[in-house]
């Protein structure tokens, strides 16, 4: 009875993920298609913006949804539907401000979350063809191939790690920054879970995100797939925390590193 209860959960994970990578196929086309004209591209009351692109992408996950699973809902960054403990959180165009500007630095990612926590996770760069992925307890992939974090630790000559800012921030991570840049070179690339998934890969060594209000939408799909690649994703504090609801920032690291950020968090940020 239990291998077979196994079995189905098996079976019903990669349904999800198969669902997830033929959504990221139908967003990189909609991101494709509006990158290269008119993309009606327009400021929200936090001074993010949104694209004709966000709103399409939102809307047809939702449709989708509704037809392959209806108990579920949808925690759209964009729009969002129903009230179920299965929620597909999705940030539509991750990146806007760049791809907005017909910058090629934006991916779309989706999660399933059931019950608070991320069981599947894709991410999809449509400019490099990159469909990153992960289903809770089997690894973490890029285009079918294996990733895993680095092991540098935050001085190391090869140590490079990203921040997000903006001005509706919850945080204000200035002040960690300004101890932390002693050790390691940051930069910011423009999207969050663009740099996120370079952690993931082993490029970046550490992410520092500020997001609260409505910014489980950036980071869910992130928990997943850096945590399968080894890393770890928690709160700006070093907690573990639900992505079905508004977040309290993020801290996300090849786990090495990521007690030296929770202390400088604690002890730079205001809570």
């Amino acid at each position: 009875m239990y291998v077979k209860i196994c079995k189905e959960a098996v079976m019903e994970s990669n349904e999800y993920l198969n669902f997830a990578k033929e959504m990221c196929i139908e967003a990189g086309k909609i991101m494709k298609k509006y990158f290269y004209q008119d993309n009606g591209a327009s400021y929200k009351g936090d001074k993010t913006i949104v694209t004709l692109a966000d709103k399409e992408i939102n809307h047809i996950l939702i449709v989708k949804v509704k037809e392959k699973f209806p108990a579920h809902s949808v925690d759209g960054e964009e729009e969002k539907f129903g009230k179920s403990k299965y929620v597909w959180v999705c940030d539509p165009v991750d990146g806007t401000a760049m791809y907005a500007r017909h910058i090629p630095v934006a991916v779309f990612s989706l999660a399933l979350v059931v019950d608070g926590v991320p069981e599947v996770g894709v991410v999809y760069d449509p400019f490099l063809d990159k469909l990153y992925s992960a289903i809770k307890g089997q690894g973490a992939y890029c285009n079918d191939e294996k990733i895993t974090v680095n092991a540098y630790k935050l001085e190391d000559e090869k140590s490079i790690s990203h921040f997000d800012m903006w001005p509706a921030a919850g945080y204000n991570v200035i002040p960690m920054l300004n101890e932390l840049y002693r050790k390691t070179y940051f930069i910011s690339v423009g999207s969050i879970i663009r740099a996120c998934m370079c952690v993931a890969t082993g490029d970046f060594t550490c992410c520092i995100f500020p997001g609260t209000k409505g910014k489980n939408c950036d980071i869910a799909a992130v928990k997943v797939i850096v945590e399968e690649a080894g890393g770890r994703v928690t709160d700006l504090f070093g907690n573990e925390q639900r992505y079905d609801e508004p977040i309290n920032g993020a801290l996300i690291s090849n786990g090495i590193v990521h007690e030296e950020l929770v202390k400088n968090a604690k002890e730079k940020l205001e809570i």
